[in-house]
């Protein structure tokens, strides 16, 4: 029997000719990510176990990027930062991306891309549920505990049980004009549900994947987790290979899923049938079309985070933002520092994005996670009250944004730009008829 993409990488990294799903292997690793929240319990953790004096398994293989509580004078969120500062420099390890350093990236899932640490074939754990964006590279990748963690530091391996494959097969050529990868992702965790993809990997697939950029598998893969997976992943094709060849000359070897894999289901979606979606507070499986909740009063628009925060994210932002006015507070909030680059030298008709942004009175931070994990009270954009935000970030229980009586609908950045610009949730459709050329 054939295997599916994710179970081939598995395979190869445990020295096995053949995996199932259901079995454990020790997988060795290619990538261990971090950041501030996770990493100083996790380095704590190895030094106890490991040693004070222990030096981690590959430097090379060893990825830090603080990202999520950065700009802030919590002198906890701080110290976290400091903690990693002194094991980086102690470990002499040479992908420590520091704040305030012209090495500072930003939000860690946009930032591994970026730096080439994003690579078919390849194995990557990360201390972050959204490690999953990266099988946007048909990599295997997925969110770990501190423990594991730290014995991936000592060891460079880790037990693994071979999750089962659903596959969501993508039909159609082309995107309509009004939609993104966001609205897909919410339509499909609205279909399963929250649990519904439980200890699997969400493949996804079809010849609808041809329409769709990097960025936007990267926010398919990003929000697997919402469904309970283990990883989501796409099959590397030519798109894969460009965008992966102009960040790193890294050696990689591509893998495909045979036509005789077996899947635990498959489901099908026509990309030009679907429409602009919503996820109302407080969970992402709780859809509903842009549409049907039409109307609905907004405090705050938000644009940003690993899912929502992306250059592409933006340049449908500024589509309906440009020549208008915002209604409600609007943050944009870019990734990483070479997407903050971008909103200054990328264009559209003729103005650069950022002007499209201040025009229409947006405020714009820091690239970050700003408040997409509300952080301390003094994060830019954080959720303080009862306030009702439309978001393009990937969660929206209570208090993830902050407060614990806000409430958040999720959404595109084209439904989240248009929602801004009326202050009341706003079917995209009603700007793109007109804007969009």
């Amino acid at each position: 029997m054939g295997m599916t993409l994710t179970e081939k990488i598995l395979a190869k990294h445990s020295g096995r000719d053949h995996v199932t799903p259901g079995e454990s292997v020790w997988v060795d690793v290619d990538i261990l990510m971090t950041h501030d929240v996770c990493g100083p319990p996790a380095i704590g953790i190895f030094n106890k176990q490991f040693g004070e004096n222990a030096k981690v398994w590959d430097k090379e293989k060893l990825v830090i990027i603080p990202d999520h509580y950065i700009f802030t004078s919590d002198k906890y969120a701080n110290r976290n930062v400091d903690v990693l500062r002194a094991f980086s420099a102690e470990q002499d390890l040479p992908y420590f991306y520091d704040v305030g350093s012209d090495r500072y990236k930003g939000v860690c899932h946009v930032a591994l891309p970026e730096e080439g640490f994003t690579r078919p074939g390849e194995v990557l754990f990360g201390t972050d549920s959204h490690t999953c964006t990266a099988g946007a590279f048909g990599q295997f990748a997925t969110g770990i505990g501190n423990t594991d963690a730290a014995f991936i530091m000592g060891t460079g391996k880790l037990w693994v049980k071979v999750p089962e494959t659903m596959r969501f097969v993508f039909e159609g050529t082309s995107l309509p004009p009004y939609l993104m990868a966001k609205d897909i992702i919410l339509k499909i965790i609205g279909d399963i549900g929250t649990d519904g993809a439980t200890y699997r990997t969400m493949e996804f697939a079809g010849p609808g994947i041809k329409a769709l950029s990097m960025e936007d598998r990267m926010t398919l893969t990003n929000m697997a987790i919402e469904a309970g997976g283990k990883n989501g992943v796409v099959e590397p094709d030519e798109i894969t290979e460009k965008y992966v060849k102009s960040r790193t000359d890294h050696p990689y070897e591509c893998v495909y899923s045979d036509p005789d894999a077996e899947y635990f289901s498959e489901h099908f979606y026509n990309l030009e049938e679907l429409v602009p979606m919503v996820a109302k507070p407080h969970s992402p499986d709780n859809k509903a079309t842009a549409e049907e909740v039409e109307g609905t009063p907004l405090d705050r628009a938000y644009i940003g985070s690993c899912t929502g925060g992306k250059l592409s994210d933006f340049k449908a932002a500024a589509e309906i933002l440009r020549g208008n006015k915002t209604k409600i507070d609007t943050y944009i909030v870019p990734a990483t520092t070479e997407i903050a680059k971008g909103l200054e030298t990328e264009t559209l008709l003729g103005t650069p994005l950022i002007e499209i942004f201040r025009e229409a009175g947006c405020r714009i931070g820091n690239a970050s996670c700003a408040a997409c994990l509300g952080g301390p009270s003094d994060t830019f954009g954080r959720l303080q009250d009862t306030e009702v935000c439309i978001s393009s970030t990937n969660r929206n229980y209570p208090g993830r944004m902050g407060s614990k009586q806000s409430a958040v609908y999720l959404a595109s950045p084209y439904t989240v730009a248009a929602s801004a610009v009326t202050g009341v949730i706003t079917d995209p459709r009603v700007f793109i008829q007109e804007t969009v050329i």
